[in-house]
């Protein structure tokens, strides 16, 4: 059998195909393509107008070049580099501007771009972006519905010692489940306060933080090990979108109204703050009315959830016509004999993966939508549909 051949035209037309089809975003169809963006774009804008013949390939040769830099110029710059290494065209120019005033030298960027040519430049590399699954749009419109959490701004006790308040509240009574002064945000700081909590007003629908640690991380869906096990408990995590505080407004007039009542002035130590913020959350649920519930304190509106904490975290159980694959503990999964990352924070749980076109899967860990798989580029795809639709 003959190898199959391809070309960048065939691959082009193959792009407008799979476009039309519509079963990936454009930057995830993009990846799957390795081409950028802006030069998928530039295709579409091409074939938009002349159709296929608009993907030909066109003639790159420059009409001019005024900027290029030839002969002893460039062999300097050049010289010069290599005897410094380290050093930025900024800061080449700039020296011998000053040893040979009288030459004209170009413009750093023009240098820049003589240095990469002469492969005298070593990329940067880039960090790898988790994408975001988009504001989740839980209504809060029953107790227990949604809980927010979030940490409001450190400060220091009069000892010195920072101070990092937990708040968590209940979205709809406005109740103030917690307000926990830890030394960090750490994960091992915050899982005691949640377990107390469930244990306490038992477990709610929804979780909703902002993008910090830990309740986020830079892995796929930015899962953090806090959301692992809210899921695996059947909670669902839910983020704001970066850089978008208002999305968590009520918790943050919380922050306001906590700030200008039990932070000022700090108390002397932890534990004394700690006295503190107990204060003010009884004060807060039982004696402050809430012009939200019609002067109403929160405590006559909250009620706690009828979902207890189980006995012991049950092992997810998929659909069974999904594939069902372990994550071992660095992070991927065996797929075809060959290893596909998925996340370290899934280390040894179990994922799920359906098959939604010819060789293209979505990968699920408990109901949350992780991504999309296709088996010919053997890695996950980020998406921004956050639960599996009914």
């Amino acid at each position: 059998m003959p190898w199959k051949e391809t070309t960048s035209m065939d691959e082009r037309v193959k792009f407008m195909r799979d476009y039309a089809e519509g079963l990936y975003r454009f930057s995830e169809l993009c990846a799957h393509y390795s081409i950028s963006r802006k030069t998928g774009y530039k295709w579409l804008a091409r074939y938009q107008t002349k159709g296929e013949a608009g993907l030909q390939d066109q003639s790159r040769a420059p009409k001019g070049c005024p900027h290029q830099v030839k002969g002893v110029v460039a062999e300097k710059l050049i010289a010069f580099r290599k005897r410094h290494p380290h050093w930025g065209p900024k800061k080449i120019v700039a020296v011998l501007a000053e040893r040979e005033a009288r030459v004209a030298w170009p413009a750093p960027s023009t240098v820049g771009a003589l240095l990469k040519r002469a492969g005298l430049v070593e990329p940067r590399r880039r960090r790898p972006q988790p994408g975001h699954p988009g504001l989740g749009e839980t209504a809060m419109d029953a107790p227990n519905r949604v809980w927010t959490a979030d940490f409001k701004g450190e400060f220091k006790t009069r000892d010195g010692a920072y101070c990092y308040p937990l708040t968590v509240v209940d979205g709809y009574s406005r109740y103030l489940l917690a307000c926990q002064a830890l030394s960090s945000t750490e994960h091992v700081g915050v899982v005691p306060v949640f377990e107390g909590l469930f244990r306490e007003h038992g477990l709610p629908e929804v979780i909703r933080t902002d993008n910090g640690v830990p309740f986020a991380s830079q892995a796929i869906r930015r899962l953090s090990r806090l959301q692992v096990w809210w899921i695996k408990l059947g909670i669902m995590p839910e983020l704001i979108e970066p850089a978008h505080p208002e999305q968590n407004g009520r918790h943050e007039r919380l922050h306001r109204t906590l700030k200008a009542e039990a932070t000022r002035p700090p108390a002397a130590s932890a534990r004394g703050q700690q006295r503190v913020f107990d204060r003010f959350r009884t004060e807060y649920n039982a004696e402050r009315p809430h012009e939200a519930l019609g002067q109403v304190a929160p405590a006559k509106v909250y009620h706690a959830s009828p979902r207890r904490v189980p006995g012991r975290l049950a092992q997810i159980v998929y659909p069974a016509h999904y594939e069902v694959r372990l994550v071992s503990r660095n992070g991927g999964m065996r797929w075809n004999k060959a290893w596909v990352n998925v996340s370290h924070v899934l280390a040894e749980e179990y994922v799920g993966l359906e098959e939604v076109n010819d060789g293209v899967w979505s990968v699920y860990f408990g109901p949350v939508l992780l991504g999309r798989m296709d088996e010919k580029v053997g890695r996950i795809a980020g998406t921004r549909d956050y639960y599996k639709p009914e």
